[in-house]
């Protein structure tokens, strides 16, 4: 793909693990890509290397100078997949994964045939291809809703819509809703933990690589949420019911490579939110926890070969270890940090360790964020998280730190026994939260906004911690997190190491 901020290092990791697969099987290897910023157009990469963009006119060109054994359109995300159908159509070979398979994965409608088909619960959604259209179909569903034009990467364009006034801000901001660009509307789902997991298929036969628990609730997007692996607040059964289901969708398409999948655990109901026949942003992860090259056997998998003749050993994970993602907030003056559907990351580390708080702030410190030892701590949440928040205000006073908070968040903590000091909004008095940050009274912020655009003292508090490289926590889930990591912290320094001597 075209060089691009926060976008398509995953891809390239997994691209060049293919070239190294299907080397192992005896192919040369012709690359196409025209990104200057990747390893996979470094001259000695793939046997050769077409630096054009990603579309269907010129990935022809190439094919019709080549004249290749097979075309594999999924180890490169989102872009080169939807060149699937087009290309087949013109009678190029296809491997791997067929057309038919991603279009049963791609096409909202095809897509909710699969799951009824299968027996998958899945978000009450609809379909909109005119304004109009859309302002029925979000009244018949109800609020919240999560919304999102078709075909978007990097969840560009998506949002949490809570109510109809939100939802006509949403479709006046130039939003183009035609027959062609239709609009997706689907049903929000509050308080649910997602979960990634990916799978290696050979059409016959699937393993299951990994489950990755996501760390902030549903509704940010998977590229910007801190993750866990091996999860560590899943229930047993929702671990074989989440292994199960991603088999079975991988026998049910005749999946031969990678597949992803995204699921929403809402109560004791697993829903399935995403399919995704491709490799994905997370099996990189996985790669380097588990010390297995995911992409390179995907890519054997392709050639021909069979699971089993394959050397993959999936025995227990070595520790824990923590996805962080690394946002660029700090180089973009005046950025609110309030993450969402939309992707705003520009990178991700990793943290390893034997324990999830030491591995949570391996990551935090990899990502650029260091946790206080003590000092103050700045609180401000919405009321819907306010139960959520009370154990972690408990964790933060029993470790030495001293709350601040604003009336409504103060009032709550204190009326459960947490103490805080007093401090105003932003312009509604003196001292304010952005006079305490500047005078170096506070070493944290939490603050969790509504979805939709925060008021402007949240913003300016938000924005200033960033500019002073203070921890700036906008999930009550991050927040949890943190105590676990600073807990760990008190326990002793951190130690580091290689990553192949996890592996």
């Amino acid at each position: 793909g075209p060089n691009r901020i926060g976008q398509g290092i995953e891809f390239d990791y997994c691209c060049c693990q293919a070239v190294m697969g299907f080397a192992d099987e005896g192919f040369e290897t012709v690359m196409v890509n025209c990104n200057p910023e990747t390893v996979s157009t470094d001259f000695d990469t793939a046997d050769r290397l077409y630096f054009e963009p990603v579309t269907l006119e010129d990935v022809t060109a190439v094919l019709d100078v080549e004249r290749p054994h097979g075309v594999v359109v999924t180890f490169g995300g989102q872009t080169p997949l939807k060149l699937s159908r087009g290309l087949e159509r013109l009678g190029y070979p296809m491997l791997g994964t067929p057309p038919s398979a991603i279009h049963r994965a791609e096409d909202r409608e095809a897509f909710l045939d699969l799951c009824r088909t299968m027996g998958l619960k899945y978000p009450p959604g609809s379909i909109a291809r005119s304004v109009g259209e859309a302002r029925r179909e979000a009244g018949a569903l109800g609020y919240p809703l999560i919304v999102r034009p078709s075909y978007v990467l990097g969840g560009q364009g998506m949002a949490v819509v809570t109510g109809e006034e939100h939802l006509d801000a949403y479709l006046g901001a130039a939003m183009a809703v035609t027959e062609d660009s239709p609009l997706l509307l689907d049903r929000f789902l509050e308080d649910a933990v997602e979960v990634d997991a990916d799978a290696l298929c050979d059409g016959r036969e699937a393993v299951l690589c990994g489950i990755l628990e996501h760390i902030e609730k549903a509704g940010i997007h998977s590229g910007d949420s801190s993750q866990v692996f091996p999860p560590q607040t899943l229930p047993a059964a929702v671990l074989v019911q989440i292994e199960e289901a991603a088999k079975a969708v991988a026998l049910e398409l005749g999946v031969v490579g990678l597949l992803n999948i995204q699921f929403a655990l809402r109560g004791d109901e697993l829903f399935v939110l995403e399919v995704n026949p491709r490799v994905s942003r997370t099996v990189p992860f996985l790669a380097k926890a588990r010390g297995i090259p995911f992409p390179r056997l995907a890519a054997r998998l392709v050639a021909g070969r069979r699971l089993s003749e394959l050397p993959v050993d999936l025995g227990a994970p070595k520790g824990v270890f923590v996805k962080a993602s690394v946002f660029p907030f700090a180089r973009l003056s005046g950025e609110d940090p309030v993450l969402g559907p939309e992707m705003k990351s520009t990178g991700e580390v990793m943290g390893a360790d034997s324990s999830f708080g030491r591995a949570f702030a391996k990551a935090l410190a990899a990502a650029g964020v260091t946790l206080p030892s003590g000092g103050g701590v700045f609180a401000s949440v919405r009321d819907s998280d306010k139960e959520a928040f009370l154990p972690v205000a408990g964790e933060l006073v029993r470790g030495g730190f001293t709350l601040f908070a604003t009336t409504g968040t103060r009032e709550f903590l204190e009326s459960r026994g947490v103490p805080c000091r007093p401090v105003n909004k932003v312009g509604e008095g003196k001292p304010d939260a952005l006079d305490l940050l500047y005078g170096g009274d506070l070493q944290m912020v939490i603050n969790t906004p509504l979805g939709r655009k925060s008021q402007f003292d949240e913003a300016a508090i938000r924005k200033a911690a960033i500019a002073g490289q203070i921890p700036c926590l906008t999930t009550v889930e991050a927040a949890r997190a943190a105590v676990r990591g600073l807990a760990a912290l008190r326990e002793g320094s951190l130690d580091y190491r290689p990553v192949r001597e996890w592996q």
